[in-house]
């Protein structure tokens, strides 16, 4: 059995992992995902009772009970690079014994959902509606560093939408990878289910233009036009495809709900979307706890 390396394996002198600043006891299997730090204490002010609030960096922890149901909301920052320290944290404390650093023989499945904002990408898309991803598109090239990728991803539709796009080899291949089908049927009452891009920046990846050119000016009406069956891509944003590739790989449950604070095809931004959140919160909450 394989003992992980201090290099590989970093631990704090309080048995805490790296970054989180969490120990295995600290994390109930419901995990809820959010960008922003600061919406942490949003969702966890629904909750009855409180743990424990932990804090490092962009990371910031809270585990909880609402109706009866223990749940942890973890904050990741922005990007797909946080997610890729964030869920391998998650399941490290998850599935790996850190006293002895060696991986446990019983696996735990975890179920993470990440609540976040987005920029729709089809006209008909409501400002402050809620899209689920059914399945996240990766622009952001993470999971290309992990061995059984193609295992996770959707091969097909990678494919037609490289061709129908004439992709730039000079950016990282795409990955397509479904959300949990259990996680799917859960949320699907109040969303909207759609293909959701995860770009590797806000401004240039997304198709906005402020001083520098973009390398493909046109590549925002590709992804407008692209179909694959009956399916669309209907949203930006930037973690989702690392959660859903990971997840795949790990043996989690995953899914990302955002709300649509802005349509990127009509131009047309929502001026308060704190609302629109925190039902979303809320609603998310109780389909978890029922």
């Amino acid at each position: 059995m394989r003992i992980i390396e201090p290099s590989e394996l970093i631990i704090n002198p309080d048995g805490s992992i790296f970054h989180l600043h969490l120990q295995p006891e600290q994390i109930a299997d419901n995990v809820i995902l959010v960008g922003d730090p600061g919406r942490v204490d949003t969702v966890a002010d629904f909750f009855s009772k409180k743990e424990f609030t932990v804090s490092n960096r962009e990371f910031r922890s809270i585990t909880g009970i609402y109706n009866s149901k223990r749940i942890t909301v973890v904050s990741t920052g922005i990007g797909t690079d946080n997610i890729d320290i964030v869920v391998n944290e998650l399941d490290a404390l998850a599935n790996i014994d850190l006293k002895t650093r060696t991986v446990k023989e019983t696996h735990k499945k975890l179920t993470l959902v990440r609540l976040g904002t987005s920029g729709a990408l089809q006209p008909d898309i409501p400002l402050a509606s809620y899209v689920l991803t059914e399945i996240s598109i990766g622009f952001d090239g993470l999971l290309n560093y992990y061995a059984n990728r193609d295992k996770v991803c959707e091969l097909d539709i990678e494919q037609a939408f490289m061709k129908h796009t004439s992709w730039n080899p000079q950016c990282p291949k795409p990955y397509f990878t479904y959300s949990s089908e259990r996680l799917i049927k859960l949320f699907e009452s109040f969303t909207i289910k759609g293909l959701t891009i995860s770009a590797p920046g806000f401004y240039g990846p997304q198709g906005r233009v402020l001083r520098l050119p973009l390398a493909d000016p046109n590549l925002n009406d590709k992804i407008e036009s692209f179909r694959f069956n009956d399916k669309k891509i209907t949203n930006f944003e930037m973690e989702s495809s690392a959660i859903n590739g990971l997840s795949k790989l790990m043996g989690h449950d995953s899914v990302t709900i955002c709300t649509i604070i802005a349509n990127r095809v009509i131009k047309d931004a929502t001026k308060d979307y704190k609302p629109a959140i925190k039902k979303l919160i809320e609603l998310t909450l109780n389909k978890i706890s029922e």
